[in-house]
């Protein structure tokens, strides 16, 4: 995964260098290379990690107590004062008090997490801050698997007889009580709407009526940094996600990582609009932890980068000014042209922005540019991208850029406390992790664990990358794709799948949404071309002029076999989150795509040729 971001770069004069000068608001650019022989090598950051918090729940506590009265989470709701039911941090520890006393009533099953299956809200949010701050692990599913077509329910089923809750919650039964109906588990079950329509489930509100007990406080104390906090699933190259144990410990450590870096977050309380699902590292560790570390405050956005739904996230920013703002490479697309469309809207959203972070692959150049130009036509400060790169395992933040920015590609050097060793692997560099933000393992799965360190403790992560500057350890790492997804075309010669994928969309901009880069083992690379929602409707001779068009644009560009596809065909859908082709960040998973779409890559190739592809 790569997280990616912009932030306007403003200091006390007003003046754009002073945001990068002044190290109160962002760590200086520094970086240690030690050399180890053979090519390989270790990049760390010479300024020493700081102490952390024990837990999670210190934070809550400590806003509760200092700020009690400020603004920390809101939600949507039409009947709310501005639209916005808002919870106080007094408020909200109150609620985490009261239900984190009624998981302890209901003498839950010692080793099962508490699972969500539901969206983002405050009651989800309560659930999980109660559940680890007794020290009860907790694990938030996509409610993608619960609203599959035709009812199948396999996948969720699967998940949660791997998980084997204590607990299950979701919003509400309409909506969710079919899919736990035939659950293999034997759980509580506990709904915010329709309890009653649900044999033997608990309302949320019956949690909410508890007292809280000195109970809750001794279960807090008890916590270590080792206490496993969360339960998140990867995306799974298989189609059989592995749950990725994350300890109060590497989530602490990783917001004092960030908060080493990013020091403005310390003076500039930070204020978030975010969609990001729970279900997903960026989202509900790095995004929503930001704010619990340093009191902020977070809007839950109802909205999504998807037709129709993206209206609610711009209506949503002509009411709310976030200080930084996360979304992942597809948003920002279907959030431009009404950005560049409306001058108002484009101020409303700039107008307060220190950073603006997107994820799920890099950005593609065209994007960038697109988004300089709209900033820059509403205020005066340009937009600092950069660049940070992470993984589930990982809490997730490794790396940050922090410094300016010209173009996508590097990802940054080593925060604070974290190491990335770099080793020959089939002709790139392929990088390994080190740090208190790393993962302990896959739970209930010693083998995948196993696997997952070498010898020195090291995670290694699949990804490539190397130094820009080989002679200046600070000059940053340049990300070089996933080590897996690479492969070899008969003529031997290595293919980058990554950078070349970034090639394709940017030639081929605006049709793709994304593209499969295709050609293992044989003798020139192909694409499967996901199109964007407007490119569908276009007709079929004028979309396969434009995509040939983009394939010669390429050719003329240079470049031998590796980097040119010779081929390429359009599909008609987008892909499938429920299957697996897309991560609930916006990630292609290129494996899993290529063995779904095997009929497809196989016409790419076919003699005589398939009237579907279009040559270059």
């Amino acid at each position: 995964m790569i997280l990616q971001s912009t932030a306007a770069a403003t200091g006390a004069s007003g003046r754009p260098a002073d945001f990068f000068a002044n190290e109160a608001l962002l760590a200086p650019r520094r970086c240690v290379r030690e050399d180890r022989g053979d090519g390989v090598f270790v990049l760390r950051s010479p300024e020493p990690l700081q102490p952390y918090e024990r837990c999670v729940g210190e934070w809550l506590e400590r806003w509760a107590r200092e700020t009690p009265d400020a603004p920390a989470f809101a939600e949507p709701d039409a009947g709310a004062p501005a639209g916005w039911r808002m919870l106080s941090w007094r408020a909200l520890r109150q609620r985490v008090g009261a239900v984190a006393q009624s998981l302890l009533d209901l003498n839950l099953a010692p080793e099962g997490p508490v699972v969500v299956l539901s969206d983002n809200s405050l009651d989800h949010l309560v659930l999980l801050l109660a559940g680890m701050h007794i020290g009860r692990a907790v694990c938030t599913v996509s409610s993608g698997y619960c609203r599959l077509a035709g009812g199948d329910f396999s996948r969720v089923h699967g998940i949660l007889e791997a998980l084997q809750p204590a607990l299950v919650y979701a919003s509400d039964a309409a909506t969710y009580g079919p899919a736990l109906a035939q659950a293999p588990i034997q759980a509580g079950v506990v709904f915010t709407q329709g309890a009653a329509t649900h044999p033997g489930a608990i309302p949320f509100s019956d949690l909410l009526a508890a007292a809280e007990t000195p109970a809750v406080m001794r279960a807090f104390a008890a916590i270590t940094p080792d206490t496993h906090a969360k339960y998140l699933l990867t995306s799974g190259s298989t189609g059989h996600p592995k749950a990725v144990i994350n300890t109060h410990r590497m989530l602490c450590a990783n917001q004092q990582m960030l908060a080493q870096t990013l020091r403005f977050l310390t003076l500039e309380k930070p204020v978030l609009l975010d969609w990001l699902p729970w279900s997903h590292t960026f989202g509900g560790n790095h995004n929503t932890n930001m704010v619990l570390k340093h009191g902020g405050t977070l809007y839950i956005d109802d909205g999504r980068p998807m037709p129709r739904l993206v209206d609610k996230t711009l209506q949503h920013l002509r009411e709310v000014q976030p200080t930084v703002y996360f979304n992942v490479p597809k948003g920002y697309d279907m959030m431009l042209p009404a950005l560049e469309a409306d001058a108002e809207l484009a101020r409303s959203f700039f107008s307060r922005l220190r950073m603006v972070f997107y994820s799920g692959a890099g950005m593609p150049e065209t994007t960038w540019k697109r988004l300089e130009a709209v900033a820059a036509s509403v205020r005066e400060e340009p937009v600092w991208f950069t660049t940070s790169w992470g993984s589930t395992e990982t809490s997730p933040a490794i790396t940050f850029a922090n410094w300016r920015l010209d173009r996508p590609g590097v990802i940054g050097n080593p925060m604070p406390g974290a190491e990335v060793k770099f080793l020959p692997n089939g002709g790139k560099q392929e990088m390994r992790i080190r740090g208190p933000h790393i993962f302990p393992g896959y739970r209930g799965n010693p083998e995948a664990t196993a696997a997952a360190f070498d010898e020195e403790g090291f995670y290694c992560i699949g990804d490539a990358g190397y130094p820009q500057d080989a002679t200046d350890p600070a000059s940053g790492i340049v990300f070089n794709g996933r080590v897996a997804e690479d492969f070899k075309l008969t003529s031997g010669t290595w293919v980058s799948v990554g950078t070349l994928r970034l090639k394709v969309v940017a030639a081929l901009a605006p049709l793709a949404q994304d593209v499969v880069i295709t050609g293992h083992d044989r003798h020139e690379i192909g694409a499967l071309v996901f199109l964007n929602e407007g490119a569908r409707s276009l007709p079929v001779e004028e979309l396969r002029q434009r995509v040939q068009a983009g394939l010669r644009s390429l050719k003329a560009e240079g470049g031998g076999s590796s980097q040119v596809p010779a081929c390429a065909l359009v599909l008609p859908d987008a892909p499938s989150m429920a299957a697996g082709e897309i991560t609930d960040k916006g990630y292609l998973n290129q494996r899993l795509t290529l063995q779904r779409r095997a009929a497809e890559v196989q016409a790419l190739y076919a003699t005589p040729a398939d009237p579907r592809v279009i040559r270059g």
